[in-house]
């Protein structure tokens, strides 16, 4: 269904609030693939969006689970101490450092009564029962991996597509095992490297994401043989995106360097270097119990517009990023697309 898109172009899953209805709709609804974001969400909640998309379009979408990981039982009373004496700063307290499924079971159901078209799956693989139960109810199964290694797993569970997500994204890195002595979590891979390597062990179509917010961008990873671009900064700022204002302003600006961290969930992610990320550099492999600690802080910061204790995700490229309704993104990337393409097929 994917590969069958009219426009190669994927709005990815950005959980957090930044994926709404209207900015999956309008993806869609513009021939390419908008897709909501189930992390965080309970199973009601993403049933209501989903119900959200429908009322907005007919055209086919996406859904992402987060795939729950083996529990850590950590000693987190120093970075609790760290964490409330920033949440202090805006009056909050800081959360429970519990571990939780994000209601994972819960939502796989949700996603199979509900036939979503294309159901992908971050931080882990689903088992491969699932996998043939989402079959059955007639989704394309997508998993979002980081390297060959994983591929080959994916490719063992029967995915039908895999995203190959290069260390140039934003936000939280797919890694399935995150390794706690390697800042992303396991062996870092650009984008265009990964699809490289991958391809040649795993024959699957291959989503790429990972730093392209530019038509050119898109051209290239066609042109490296991926099926679709999935682009995600890219539409953090569209009209229709639920990003905080503070964001939005911090991505406009364009002044920030991006890191890769663990500061403010416990798992690598990448996003603008900000006061805590760059004072929490020593964070534990801790997700989500991190998360959960973390989020009544980055919610007064939010709240307060206080942008040094916000979680600031954003890959490599954002300042290239272009505030524009949807619809119009997706409308000029696929113009700069093409005429990238002619314009290398001239070079030939």
């Amino acid at each position: 269904m994917i590969a069958e898109r009219r426009i190669p172009l994927i709005a990815a899953p950005m959980a957090g609030g930044a994926s709404t209805p209207e900015l999956a709709a309008a993806v869609s609804a513009e021939g390419g693939l908008g897709f909501l974001a189930a992390g965080y969400l309970s199973a009601d909640a993403l049933t209501a969006q989903i119900a959200g998309m429908r009322a907005l379009t007919s055209e086919p979408f996406g859904v992402n689970l987060f795939v729950p990981g083996e529990r850590r039982d950590l000693d987190l009373a120093d970075y609790r101490a760290r964490v409330e004496a920033s949440a202090a700063r805006h009056g909050a307290e800081a959360g429970s450092p519990s571990w939780d499924d994000d209601n994972y079971p819960a939502k796989v159901e949700v996603v199979i009564a509900e036939r979503i078209p294309v159901v992908s799956f971050t931080f882990g693989l689903p088992d491969r029962s699932i996998v043939d139960r989402l079959h059955e109810a007639g989704s394309e199964v997508v998993a979002t991996v980081t390297t060959p290694q994983e591929a080959r797993a994916a490719a063992d569970v029967e995915a039908d597509l895999l995203c190959v997500q290069g260390m140039e994204a934003g936000g939280h890195r797919a890694v399935f095992n995150d390794d706690p002595t390697l800042p992303g979590g396991g062996q870092l891979f650009g984008l265009l490297a990964a699809i490289r390597l991958i391809q040649a062990e795993v024959d699957l179509p291959i989503i790429a994401a990972g730093g392209l917010v530019h038509g050119a961008d898109v051209a290239a990873v066609l042109a490296a043989g991926a099926v679709s671009a999935q682009l995600g900064t890219a539409f953090l700022v569209c009209d229709e995106a639920g990003t905080q204002p503070m964001q939005r302003a911090e991505i406009a600006a364009g002044q920030r360097e991006t890191a890769l961290t663990r500061a403010f969930s416990g798992r690598p992610a990448r996003g603008l270097v900000n006061r805590f990320l760059a004072d929490n550099g020593d964070a534990p492999a801790a997700y989500p119990q991190l998360n959960n600690l973390t989020k009544p802080m980055r919610g007064a910061a939010g709240k307060a517009g206080d942008a040094e204790l916000m979680s600031l995700w954003a890959g490599q490229t954002y300042a290239r990023t272009r505030p524009l309704p949807a619809a119009e993104l997706v409308r000029r990337l696929t113009e700069e697309a093409r005429l990238a393409l002619q314009q290398a097929s001239a070079r030939l």
